[in-house]
């Protein structure tokens, strides 16, 4: 008999990236799902056209990156997978408590600082006005992403590659990374260790939002020694969720790196469950 945690569920997952360039642009994708014990993938392709050389490594979160050069004109980076994942929804553990600075590991120490777009040196002070009376732990993280869930509008088009937390807070609107760093923000502001995260996300037992697929972005907070996710942007437990890269927020983790020009023509996404 199969018990509930042993029970797995498989997942398509992919993208699809058109580019137009003038001159040959080197370029680095970030859009393999991680594999590990509790994420294993079945098979992939990948397909580059007109067909480059590349090769793979992985940057200094352990993510993996594909590496090569877009070749002058038209070309299309395709990536598909079949991964299996556990069948059940985000752990929920109400009762993680918060660690002291001084319990904290070495490596973890980086995700209670400020970087390019976690502003937390920036919203500190309203981070504690606004969550001081909260319990430390998984409590007072809730608090923040039902506080971001509600005071920021999504809605596309409405951020550029500029925009930190500090500008989501002024502006009250973004997308699924705003929500993730003003998020990540407040817990760095209050001593959380947070690290960003994004990856592939089926609509499994909701609703699909309206508009075409994309790759989703969250959170992950370090409690008690342990990584927990939390979504600002939808803020409920997800079935499905498929972990491509994590760091210290969007720059690190960008699907996409190009050094050069480059024109994004079209870009599909793809995660349901497999046939």
């Amino acid at each position: 008999m199969v018990s509930i945690i042993d029970a797995r569920l498989r997942l398509d997952v992919g993208c699809q990236f058109q580019y137009q360039v003038e001159v040959p642009t080197p370029a680095i994708f970030m859009v393999r799902p991680e594999e590990n014990p509790a994420n294993h993938i079945v098979a992939e392709t990948w397909s580059i056209e007109p067909h480059e050389r590349y090769h793979d490594y992985r940057d200094i979160y352990g993510n993996s990156c594909r590496r090569l050069t877009l070749p002058a004109g038209a070309s299309v980076v395709r990536y598909n997978a079949q991964i299996e994942v556990a069948d059940e929804l985000d752990p929920y553990e109400p009762d993680a408590g918060q660690c002291s600075a001084q319990e904290l590991p070495d490596d973890v120490l980086i995700y209670t600082l400020p970087s390019r777009y976690v502003t937390s040196d920036l919203l500190g002070n309203e981070a504690w006005r606004l969550f001081g009376g909260t319990r430390p732990g998984w409590a007072r993280v809730q608090a923040i992403c039902d506080y971001v869930h509600d005071y920021v509008r999504f809605s596309y088009g409405t951020s550029d590659p500029f925009t930190t937390a500090y500008d989501v807070y002024q502006n009250r609107v973004g997308v699924c990374r705003d929500f993730a760093h003003l998020a990540v923000s407040f817990c760095r502001a209050m001593n959380i260790p947070t690290r960003y995260a994004f990856g592939y996300m089926p609509d499994i037992d909701v609703i699909p939002p309206p508009g075409p697929m994309d790759f989703c972005a969250w959170f992950e907070v370090y409690l008690e020694g342990t990584w927990f996710t939390f979504d600002a942007r939808n803020n409920e437990r997800r079935r499905g969720r498929a972990v491509i890269a994590r760091g210290r927020d969007a720059l690190d983790v960008a699907m996409v790196t190009t050094y050069g020009r480059a024109y994004l023509q079209e870009m599909t996404v793809l995660a349901d469950k497999s046939a």
